[in-house]
């Protein structure tokens, strides 16, 4: 094709495109990344190794769970916003049974962590670096736990590539730069400075983007867990037996025993029985129909029910009518998710310690009468409800219910139209990453995995950086009664995987990073593909719009009543318009969040991958 010909081919599809109108051409698209296409198998993450690490497994003939184990091993060697101290949840369908399985690889509260002792130090919240912010390391059990249950391969086999990088490879800038940009928090923390600033006194600290960065703790840490297994099937173990000899080693063994030390030389509260009784659970996962499509999350430890109790709600507007993205649809569905979200912070707990009120939050009932307080304007002042007369009781806690709602009612002009200021909404969107993997066999699995964030405080000389996880119990029974720190307590986190199921099998598997914004997003996600009608990928990087409505999981716990942020290039119209319904607008340039997601064309037997343009999130399809 000559220049001439090439010219007027891009202009007629580029016009093609603006006009909304089909591109022209095999492969053409309007999406900056492309639909990742296979057969066989597909790998999607945060960072472009990490999916590598997820290919390497699958070529070697690993399944969706192998390949998902490596890729958060790989993940947490990156420190791609998660590290080995971090913790790990995940939502798995078992072609075999025909079931959608739940992992909580969640770590608890150590010993002596009450609201009495954070008190005493002087804290209105735990707090959110540093040991006193540590739940005991999860993401290593969750690994284990997820192999050993429905991988194949061996935990040789799966931590090959992390142990490959941890002898040292090129850092990636944003990982480069965040480490020198916490450098003074980083330095409060020996073991950490040894592993993060090798430049230390020079006038940049850390290391430089390209620059073949080396974790030998971590490799010998990792080096133990595999000679463990060897040993194990040297000695006739199972291949199952091996991987859970290797996960007492870590949790029961010397590495348990050096974790602690460290921990509790640099001020944590660790002990040796902490790490020997935390168990990785195996659990139900919740779920809700939407129209005919079974959405499932992890249980109310997590955020994830407020993406099922937003659906049941919208189940009661003809969203597909109002358009995509116009006004009354942003308007219906801020105000579902500020309901849900009310919920969220008020009833959302551990299960094995509070009975929080499930049954009623996710009853159809409920979402109706919860449904009928979407009135015309916003109402930046949206409670939580009382669920329990919807599940045939009376709510335990109702005198703070009303307490809640007089403090809510009280908020003045200013704070409701607070603007949203740099901290709050690095606070707010805290990172994660997300692990989405499938096979032709038919395991799916989704994770959204987190924890040990930079700056981290390394565990003595395991490598291990610690999870900051403990700031998302709040010290005050007024804010919730449900999710208080105690002694073994595994706190709420935003962390929420998601898997959804049409007429038995997988249809959509989808995660992101973002704190509170997390199922934000997901839930824009999901109607973009149900009801809008997008491939995966367009809906991936579809303009969302995101509410500050709800109480951050994170630092001072804050809100921004009635603040909305939507797209720079949304219409002056539709901007206007909000703003009529009492709505605080601020304009970003990317609202759709770091999603990846799989979508399953069973018609032609193959997936679809989506990749988010929002970051460095990478996938790869055969």
């Amino acid at each position: 094709m000559n220049k001439f010909y090439l010219l007027l081919f891009s202009l007629i599809t580029l016009q093609a495109h603006s006009q909304g109108l089909p591109g022209l051409g095999a492969g053409t698209t309007p999406n900056n990344k492309p639909v990742l296409h296979g057969k066989n198998w597909v790998a999607i993450t945060g960072k472009p190794l990490g999916a590598t690490a997820g290919a390497a497994i699958f070529q070697q003939g690993g399944n969706a769970v192998d390949a998902a184990c490596a890729m958060i091993a790989a993940s947490s060697t990156m420190w791609d916003v998660l590290s080995w101290g971090g913790e790990t949840q995940a939502l798995i369908y078992n072609p075999n049974t025909k079931k959608v399985i739940a992992i909580n690889a969640l770590g608890y509260a150590p010993t002596g962590a009450t609201v009495d002792f954070y008190k005493s130090q002087g804290m209105d919240y735990p707090p959110q670096y540093g040991p006193l912010a540590a739940t005991t390391p999860g993401t290593p059990g969750g690994i284990m736990t997820m192999l050993a249950e429905y991988g194949t391969m061996s935990l040789a086999q799966i931590l090959k590539p992390s142990m490959e990088l941890a002898q040292g490879y090129p850092i990636e800038a944003q990982t480069a730069d965040a480490i020198e940009a916490q450098k003074a928090r980083i330095k409060q923390w020996p073991y950490s400075t040894k592993i993060f600033l090798p430049h230390l006194g020079e006038k940049r600290e850390a290391p430089s983007a390209g620059e073949i960065f080396v974790q030998e703790d971590l490799y010998q840490m990792l080096s133990k867990l595999v000679e463990t297994e060897k040993e194990s099937l040297a000695a006739g173990k199972t291949r199952k037996e091996a991987i859970y000899a290797a996960y007492d080693r870590f949790y029961k063994g010397d590495i348990a025993k050096e974790i602690v030390r460290g921990t509790r030389e640099q001020g944590g509260l660790f002990t040796e029985a902490d790490l020997a009784n935390w168990k990785v659970k195996i659990e139900e996962p919740l779920h809700v129909n939407y129209n005919g499509i079974d959405v499932y999350k992890l249980q109310e430890w997590t955020q994830g029910p407020v993406l099922l109790q937003s659906l049941n709600i919208l189940e009661n507007f003809d969203l597909k009518s109002m358009g995509y993205n116009s006004v009354n649809y942003i308007h219906t569905v801020y105000q579902a998710m500020s309901l849900a979200f009310a919920d969220r912070d008020f009833y959302y707990g551990d299960p094995a310690f509070v009975d929080s009120p499930m049954e009623g939050l996710l009853s159809k009932e409920y979402a109706k009468e919860r449904a009928k307080l979407i009135q015309e304007m916003n109402d930046p002042k949206i409670g939580a409800g009382d669920p329990y007369p919807f599940q045939g009781g009376t709510n335990p806690h109702l005198n703070l219910l009303r307490k809640k709602e007089q403090a809510t009612a009280a908020l003045s002009p200013k704070q409701i139209n607070s603007t949203l200021d740099e901290q709050f909404i690095s606070d707010f969107q805290s990172g994660t990453t997300s692990v989405e993997t499938a096979d032709a066999e038919g395991w799916v699995v989704s994770v959204t995995p987190s924890g040990g964030w930079i700056p981290a405080v390394v565990a003595g000389n395991t490598g291990v950086g610690l999870s900051q996880r403990m700031q998302s119990f709040v010290l005050d029974e007024n804010l919730s009664p449900y999710n208080l720190p105690e002694p073994g307590k595994r706190p709420r986190v935003t962390l929420t995987p998601s898997l959804a199921m049409k007429d038995g099998k997988p249809l959509l598997a989808f995660a992101v990073q973002g704190g509170d914004s997390q199922d934000q997003n997901l839930l824009q996600l999901f109607l973009n593909i149900i009801e809008f009608g997008m491939d995966v990928q367009e809906a991936t990087e579809a303009a969302n719009f995101n509410s500050y409505q709800m109480q951050s999981s994170f630092g001072d716990h804050e809100s921004r009543p009635g603040a909305i942020v939507v797209r720079e290039d949304t219409p002056s119209w539709i901007r206007k318009d909000l703003a009529k319904k009492g709505y605080n607008i601020e304009l970003w340039n990317k609202t759709s969040g770091p999603i990846n997601a799989i979508w399953f064309d069973w018609k032609h037997g193959s997936f679809w991958g989506g990749s988010s343009d929002y970051g460095d999130d990478y996938g790869i399809a055969w």
